[in-house]
């Protein structure tokens, strides 16, 4: 078997580098920093979600005090 030169060893050791990376950001199975990352995000649009239903809550809540109000007043 030859021996490796110097561009064979370094692509190499290059790839072990990127093959560690690459294990990290995707996991072993358990999730990796990229799963974290979509549950992060799943989290972010849920409360989201809820901060606009929330609003559009408070939205009708207040007009029906609005004119709840108006209908007093004109009494």
């Amino acid at each position: 078997m030859r021996m490796m030169n110097e561009f064979e060893a370094q692509v190499l050791s290059d790839l072990t580098v990127l093959k560690t990376q690459m294990s990290g950001l995707m996991g072993d199975g358990s999730g990796g920093r990229l799963a974290e990352l979509e549950r992060r995000m799943d989290r972010h649009e849920q409360n989201w979600q809820r901060a606009k239903g929330f609003a559009a809550a408070m939205s009708v809540l207040l007009a029906v005090i609005e004119v709840a109000f108006e209908a007093w007043h004109r009494r």
